[in-house]
């Protein structure tokens, strides 16, 4: 397995028990360990003991090249994002140099389940003169890092709020690691920060404790839009809630505020066996309740609608559960 050195490697066993003896172990690869792309993956782990499979979770990983590797067979899972693998299925953005391998290897991948990724608050200081998205125009805002499909989704999630402004020629779109962006923000490097958390995530809360935030909600008629329903499909996120008096700080936190939240997808190569692909699955949401109680970044974690957002087929071993549950797989993600 590729290894850089950010990413961490952890084996995680039931707590407080023995792995099993029989169980088999898998390789799994997450996004940031502060971010539901680490959490899920770490949270699941504690779980799949039980269901004869033990998983080796590496976080701080580049999703785009997880999922490659699941595709090439080198890895077993991975949380990949849906305009990753429809990157990889055309052979374009970062896989453009090598489009004939990639689209190769995104014919080996099928999907087991889907969870929500990041959040993304708009937040500006309460003190900037900054009110709304027309105060926006001629500003510094932090998009997401240089690689990756977020600054699309952040630069779409814009344009749609703001009624049309464009990164380059509205406003300045600013680029840098995710890890870097909270420290640049505070350093004055841009005016707005479109933060990647779960809501009620403590990173956020640590930032309005410094200094009053205000988050820019996307309007509810922009919500209600033909135009805000044709980005959510194109980009594959969803629209999320931050509630009133979630944070405190937050000088417009007396009402709730509308954002986006990323769709990932838990990834796997298609040779999975049916068996373990089933096991798999049934084990996520049959421990669903078990990882909300235990971490509430996890609550907004949804059975209901799997689907949403998806664009990876589904392994023939999960499409099982979810016949089993009654639940009906879309017609596109059926796999061949």
């Amino acid at each position: 397995m590729l290894k850089t050195m950010k990413s961490i490697s952890l084996v995680v066993a039931l707590a407080g028990g023995a792995l099993s003896a029989h169980a088999e172990t898998l390789s799994i690869e997450g996004g940031g360990s502060a971010s539901l792309t680490g959490i899920v993956p770490q949270a699941w782990a504690q779980f799949t003991p039980a269901a004869g499979y033990d998983l080796q979770v590496s976080l701080g990983q580049a999703l785009t090249r997880s999922a490659i590797k699941v595709g090439a067979g080198r890895l077993d899972l991975a949380v990949v994002p849906p305009p990753a693998f429809n990157a990889m299925q055309r052979g374009v953005g970062p896989y453009a140099n090598t489009a004939e391998q990639a689209q190769s290897f995104a014919d080996n991948l099928r999907m087991l389940f889907t969870f929500p990724g990041g959040s993304f608050h708009p937040i500006v200081w309460a003190d900037s003169g900054i009110d709304s998205w027309d105060d926006m125009a001629g500003k510094r805002i932090y998009v997401g890092p240089p690689a990756g499909a977020a600054a699309n989704q952040a630069r779409g999630m814009i344009h749609e709020a703001s009624g049309g402004l464009e990164d380059g020629s509205d406003y300045e779109g600013v680029r840098l690691p995710w890890e870097s962006a909270s420290q640049a923000f505070q350093d004055g490097q841009f005016d707005m920060y479109i933060m990647s958390a779960a809501v009620g995530q403590q990173s956020v809360q640590e930032l309005s404790l410094q200094r009053d935030i205000r988050i820019l909600g996307v309007p509810d008629e922009v919500v209600d839009s033909e135009g805000w329903r044709n980005y959510l499909e194109d980009q594959a996120v969803r629209t999320e809630v931050v509630p009133a008096g979630t944070y405190q700080g937050q000088v417009n936190g007396d009402m709730d505020q509308n954002i986006m939240v990323t769709v990932m997808m838990l990834g796997a190569n298609k040779n999975m066996s049916d068996e373990t692909a089933y096991a798999l699955t049934k084990s996520f949401f049959d421990n669903l309740d078990n990882m909300q109680s235990a971490n509430a970044l996890l609550a907004r974690l949804d059975a209901d609608d799997p689907f949403a957002g998806a664009n990876m087929p589904v392994h023939p071993g999960a499409a099982r559960y979810y016949e089993e549950q009654g639940i009906t797989i879309p017609e596109h993600l059926v796999a061949d």
